[in-house]
């Protein structure tokens, strides 16, 4: 059955509760074939929960799910041969090959002997593994790891692909180089449903984005349009050596034009309407004692979309990734 509305995956209503806690709540959205479509929040949101129920893993309490015009809610499994599908955590063998690994996930799609290693040995070339072939997947790297993961879940050369915070925790080389993979399957026309809590890596891919927090969609848009009211806008990050304490309100006194917030232990954050001046909030911190290290104008990004949305600060974001292990 084809999708007569154009519509890569439509979800409606979507609930899930575990116990007490409400995972997923009346979550609803459209993407669209081709479409790179990000779920960005921070752990805990309900974007795992959302990816299992979409590709079968879970069912839902309530709502409807159509992924290429398939009903999934009446047959989960009637759209597994569309889908490609890479967990936040690895699902193959640590026993097997990287090569024979993709040839076991090949089998599972129906394709012959022959297709299934010619395939796998692309996708080894294309994602850089062709040495690691033979070696067994437990010895890979986190970063090794990712991207066989990955190859993996588009050996079948799959319409849509799912992608569960694909680079949590890998180094800063191999995250740059799935994004670029990522980016590659975007622009060849697969279509891609990302969940990530990587803000920077959501501005930079995606078309369009959600924000989800505590199981509710707060927000969906394209990145232009979310970013478009703040782009106006003047900020200023003033970083200090050591301790600055108490000095946001009399800051905010003797500067009313401006907004201040304090977003880490060592870090002021300075908006305002207009251009800032340097000088005048240099002198004044001095003059309080504070040891200013570092005062630079930035510009206004998704980031500060998110917040001012989820009222989530990027801090909470910030430990998430280092509990994970990330360091992109």
């Amino acid at each position: 059955m084809q999708n007569a509305n154009n519509v890569a995956i439509e979800v409606r209503g979507l609930a899930k509760r575990f116990g007490e806690v409400q995972a997923v709540a009346e979550v609803g959205f459209d993407v669209y074939p081709g479409e790179l479509f990000g779920f960005l929040g921070p752990n805990g949101a309900g974007k795992t929960t959302t990816i299992n129920i979409l590709t079968g893993l879970a069912r839902p309490d309530a709502g409807t799910i159509q992924i290429d015009g398939i009903d999934c809610v009446k047959n989960p499994r009637a759209a597994q041969h569309l889908i490609g599908v890479v967990p936040d955590e690895s699902n193959l063998y640590p026993e097997l090959s990287g090569f024979d690994n993709l040839c076991f996930c090949a089998a599972l799609y129906g394709m012959g002997k022959t297709e299934r290693q010619a395939r796998a040995r692309e996708l080894l070339e294309l994602f850089d593994l062709t040495k690691a072939a033979g070696r067994k997947f437990a010895g890979y790297s986190k970063g090794m790891k990712r991207k066989l993961t990955i190859a993996a879940g588009i050996i079948h050369k799959p319409k849509i692909l799912f992608l569960d915070e694909p680079t949590t925790g890998i180094d800063v080389s191999s995250a740059r180089q799935l994004r670029q993979l990522i980016d590659e399957l975007h622009r060849g026309g697969t279509t891609i449903f990302l969940t990530t809590h990587y803000i920077e890596e959501a501005e930079r891919l995606c078309d369009r984005i959600a924000f989800i927090l505590s199981g509710r969609i707060a927000r969906i848009d394209t990145v232009a349009n979310l970013v478009e009211p703040i782009r106006d806008k003047h900020v200023m990050h003033i970083a200090f050596a050591g301790k600055c304490n108490d000095i946001i309100g009399k800051i905010a006194d003797t500067f009313p034009a401006q907004k201040f917030i304090s977003t880490q232990q060592n870090l002021l954050r300075v908006e305002a309407d207009g251009p800032i001046r340097v000088g005048p909030l240099v002198r004044f911190l001095e003059d309080q004692g504070c040891e200013v290290s570092e005062a630079k104008k930035i510009k206004p990004s998704l980031e500060d979309v998110f917040v001012t949305i989820t009222g989530v600060e990027m801090d909470a974001m910030r430990k998430e990734k280092e509990k994970k292990g990330g360091n992109q």
